[in-house]
């Protein structure tokens, strides 16, 4: 019985930005668990090669190209996915990205570049989503937050504002869709070692420091955020929305 709370299977799971990183081991962890995992991104090659690993190992995993700033196209490949898949119980909104600088210098382009791949894209994305959830009176959305949803640090100023309003965005979707049995929440990564943050754990005074910060003594194996994600995708967390869970070796309970 215990078990059965965690099975995904017979759940479609739609990740955005899900080639690589954080996204890929979030998608394999819900394959892992039961789920059909629809992969996202916007290089064809490169989510090829990550639905080819899954499906090696016997998991079940499909990849859409699509850009989640594009509204036609986010239709467009979520009536394709549930067409050709099934219904999308499962929505990760993962993709995200850091472009670095000080506040004074930043471009405005810059800056709405950054909130719009790290929060706007969760709202376009979710408005397509949630409105067959809503008829089905079911549903799941997790929205990749940050440690930067809490804290700020220098030359992240766009990406702390992004992620701060990915946060209350989180607990905003809660509350409007809970009456339709629908959970939202997010997941706060801390320091993970993935293909863009190699070249710091290989900087040695970076990672010196990371390590000193971090209670746990050591950067994060994106493993680690599977288990996470399934209890927030399966029946074990039907009465939990509109929290954000860090999963970050501790840093939030330190000073």
């Amino acid at each position: 019985m215990e078990n059965s709370l965690f099975d995904l299977k017979g759940r479609v799971a739609l990740i955005t930005g899900s080639s690589m990183g954080l996204g890929f081991a979030i998608a394999r962890g819900l394959a892992r668990a039961g789920a059909t995992v629809a992969l996202n991104g916007r290089t064809r090659e490169r989510l090829a090669s990550a639905v080819s690993e899954l499906t090696g190992q016997g998991l079940a995993a499909h990849g859409f190209v699509f850009d989640v700033l594009q509204s036609k196209q986010i239709e467009r490949q979520v009536r394709e996915i549930e067409t050709s898949i099934g219904p999308i119980d499962i929505l990760v909104n993962n993709v995200g990205n850091n472009l670095r600088g000080p506040l004074e210098d930043f471009e405005e382009s810059t800056w709405h570049e950054v909130i719009d791949i790290n929060l706007t894209s969760a709202w376009l994305v979710s408005k397509v989503v949630v409105k067959g959830m809503i008829s089905r009176r079911s549903g799941k959305i997790i929205n990749t937050c940050s440690l930067m949803s809490e804290l700020g640090r220098n030359t992240t100023g766009p990406y702390t504002a992004a992620k701060g309003g990915l946060k209350m965005l989180t607990r905003a979707m809660a509350v409007e869709w809970a009456g339709h049995n629908i959970q939202v929440n997010g997941i706060g990564p801390g320091y993970f070692i993935t293909e863009l943050t190699q070249p710091l754990a290989d900087n040695p005074e970076f990672d010196s420091w990371l390590k000193k910060r971090t209670p746990a003594g050591r950067w994060g194996n994106v493993d680690e955020l599977a288990g996470t994600a399934i209890f927030l995708a399966s029946a074990a967390s039907s009465f939990v929305s509109g929290q954000i869970i860090y999963v970050d070796g501790g840093v939030l309970a330190s000073l």
